[in-house]
């Protein structure tokens, strides 16, 4: 609510792009052209307009700014090239305005600030600007005040000499320091009365700068949607060379053609011929793309650190067929991502993952509209993660008649909030490039679940140690049955933990409910900082579990008569106060899961047999490392393998690896440069 749909039709309008400017209370913005963004007066699913101005071309995207729907505004951040953070001038900073904030700088996204509503009643423009120096960056600076310039030339030595001799700084030196997200101007107005909004686009004019981009094709997908007429689109930014009508694009697997491009602005849309680098298009034709796929020569986007806290069972009262059901409803998750849709087969369930209220109810009404079926979700349960508390190698085998393969993987915990990294230790003389490539795809395109509650694992670091391949009889499938039972095999053998999600809280309270409130918040295992004189009273910061803090709103507004008021976003994952109740409640028997088995397929007299989890080390092909030294006493971090090889010398195919790996790193050294791959390959093994 802090007003960016509005800001967008301002700019828009003053721009000369739109005839009369709408606005969101009338259901007549032109951003706004889902029926339940116009019904709900808010801002469900990015958008772009064309933006002409005089020296240059914008392409606006308007993003989501309900915490629901957080998701697609992450998506969309990774394709910016500057970021507009729209603040409310009465409400100031909050608590989602960090969360904004963070991510901006995550993502290395320079950043305009808009201060709007400045015609209502307020703190006013220097104690606005106050606080967003304080709890933001100081390099926040208004450009209209007096002393702009000086405050610019503190950034840079240079620059300083320059304004003592000149007084002044040019355009482009200012650019620069906003491209290096060393200055954040901000601008005050009022969007619905179009105050401030021509001196904020010149500003966009004068102190933006395109970028250079690379001849050879990339572009990065962002966001799958469909039309009207149900066709589907893969919007995605071009960040070098330039797609064509009718160019084969190609991902793991699959090579289709581009059969159109669109450039939208609003719902209307231009067929375009091609789409030149920083373009951004939707492409009509591709069936295998996915929210956050590198195309060409582009990675593919880093893990959205925006995760929903909650998963609920999604079920149809009208006696429609779950299983079915879920079947049609999957092309959902294609165009979010971060529902998490399963079918959990253990209890015939369709599982959903959801940021919160709104989003439920948006979901029941476009699964009405689209699917013709009503939708009721439970109460719904936390969503719990899990990882591992120190090293483990994990080893599977597949060999059924005329079928080979073998992987040995060494299992890491990785840093909080990293996901699943992976990496390779393994010589091209003990398995050749494409099968290791192939082992890499398989350990990506699976979620794997953990051995307590089958919740996701996260935190992981995966380092291919070994692997053996039969020059006839391997398959590709082979390794993916090997790969898959090598990670299981070793969450089995590892010690795992469960991590429950906490929220970041404030608290607004009137002074004689702080202490009821820090009470409330010990009774939930949560922490708090000491307390802080507010504007009408004390403000309270803290953490606490999200399990323990569902409801708290209504407790809140209970004691408080109504005066109190609360600020939630997720602060990550953290140790389960309580695994043992979370773990029995789950009833999850990792040993019985068919569908993740972690024992082992062997050959013996010409037939396969299994071979149980906990055998399968003596039964491997490939020697293991040592990682039965005797437990030192509790670490208060983590213990990284470096840390915990054991003592004695290492087997032979370590020794082996050693060699290799030091040839290796001694000639990148030679050739000046050490990449890090390689660097810490070297010191595992030489940790061995």
């Amino acid at each position: 609510d802090a007003g960016k749909t509005t800001l967008s039709e301002a700019m828009l309008y003053r721009a000369g792009m739109l005839r009369a400017m709408g606005r969101v209370d009338h259901g007549d913005a032109f951003l706004d052209t889902d029926t339940q963004e116009r019904q709900r007066g808010i801002t469900i699913f990015s958008k772009q307009a064309v933006l002409d101005l005089p020296d240059c071309r914008l392409i606006l995207m308007d993003t989501p700014g309900h915490v629901d729907f957080s998701a697609e505004m992450e998506r969309t951040l990774q394709i910016l090239d500057y970021a507009i953070l729209v603040v409310s001038g009465p409400d100031g900073v909050q608590g989602h305005t960090h969360t904004l904030w963070s991510l901006l700088r995550r993502y290395q996204i320079p950043a305009f600030l808009f201060i709007n509503k400045m015609d209502l009643p307020g703190p006013g423009r220097e104690a606005l600007l106050a606080q967003l120096r304080q709890e933001l960056s100081p390099d926040c600076t208004d450009m209209d005040a007096p002393d702009a310039m000086e405050q610019l030339s503190l950034c840079d030595e240079a620059l300083m000499e320059q304004f003592l001799e000149t007084g002044t700084l040019s355009d482009g030196q200012i650019a620069r320091l906003i491209r290096a997200r060393r200055v954040f101007p901000c601008c005050f107005g009022a969007a619905l009365r179009g105050e401030g909004v021509d001196g904020f686009l010149q500003a966009l004019t004068r102190l933006t700068c395109a970028q250079d981009w690379p001849r050879e094709f990339s572009a990065r997908v962002y966001k799958i949607a469909r039309d009207e007429k149900g066709v589907r689109l893969t919007f995605l930014k071009v960040t070098g060379g330039t797609l064509r009508v009718k160019d084969v694009l190609r991902g793991e697997g699959w090579a289709e053609k581009a059969d159109q491009l669109r450039l939208y602005s609003g719902a209307k849309f231009t067929a375009v011929p091609a789409a030149e680098a920083g373009s951004v298009v939707a492409v009509v034709g591709l069936t295998q793309t996915r929210a956050g796929d590198g195309l060409g020569a582009a990675g593919g986007s880093e893990a959205p650190s925006l995760q929903p806290v909650m998963e609920y069972q999604l079920s149809f009262p009208d006696g429609d067929d779950a299983q079915q059901a879920y079947l049609r409803l999957r092309v959902l998750e294609e165009e979010d991502p971060q529902l998490h849709l399963r079918w959990d087969a253990r209890l015939h369930q369709i599982r959903v993952q959801l940021m919160g209220q709104v989003q439920m109810e948006i979901l029941q009404a476009l699964i009405a509209a689209r699917f013709g079926l009503r939708a009721e979700f439970d109460a719904g349960s936390v969503v719990y993660l899990e990882t591992i508390a120190e090293p483990v190698e994990g080893v599977g085998h597949y060999e059924p008649l005329r079928h080979y393969a073998e992987v040995h993987l060494l299992l890491e915990p990785g840093e909080p909030g990293s996901g699943i990294q992976i990496d390779t230790m393994c010589s091209e003389d003990v398995l050749s490039r494409n099968w290791q490539r192939l082992i890499f795809t398989h350990l990506l395109e699976k979620q794997y679940r953990g051995v307590l509650t089958s919740a996701q694992l996260t935190d992981v670091r995966i380092t291919l140690l070994a692997g053996r391949a039969h020059p006839k009889h391997t398959e590709g499938g082979d390794f993916r049955q090997a790969t898959y039972r090598a990670v299981r095999q070793g969450l089995m053998k590892a010690e795992s933990v469960l991590l429950e999600p906490w929220y970041a809280i404030r608290l607004d309270l009137p002074d004689e409910c702080v202490g009821r409130a820090m009470r409330d918040l010990e009774r939930m295992g949560g922490e708090f900082d000491p307390p802080e004189q507010g504007g009408d009273g004390s403000v309270l910061r803290a953490h606490a579990p999200v399990a323990q803090f569902g409801g708290y709103a209504r407790e809140l507004a209970a004691y408080t008569r109504g005066r109190g008021r609360m600020q939630l976003r997720p602060a990550g994952y953290r140790p389960c106060k309580d695994p043992e109740t979370v773990i029995k409640a789950a009833g999850y028997d990792a040993a019985r899961d068919i569908d993740d088995p972690a024992g082992s397929i062997f050959c013996s007299h010409g037939a396969g047999f299994e071979v149980p989890w906990d055998e399968v080390d003596t039964h491997a092909h490939l020697p293991l490392l040592n990682l039965r030294k005797a437990r030192e006493p509790e670490p208060a971090a983590p213990q990284r393998i470096t840390r915990s090889v054991a003592d004695g010398g290492a087997p032979d195919l370590e020794k082996e690896l050693l060699s290799i790996f030091d040839m290796e790193a001694l000639a990148d050294t030679k050739a000046g440069s050490l990449p890090y791959g390689a660097q810490r390959r070297l010191e595992i093994v030489r940790a061995l």
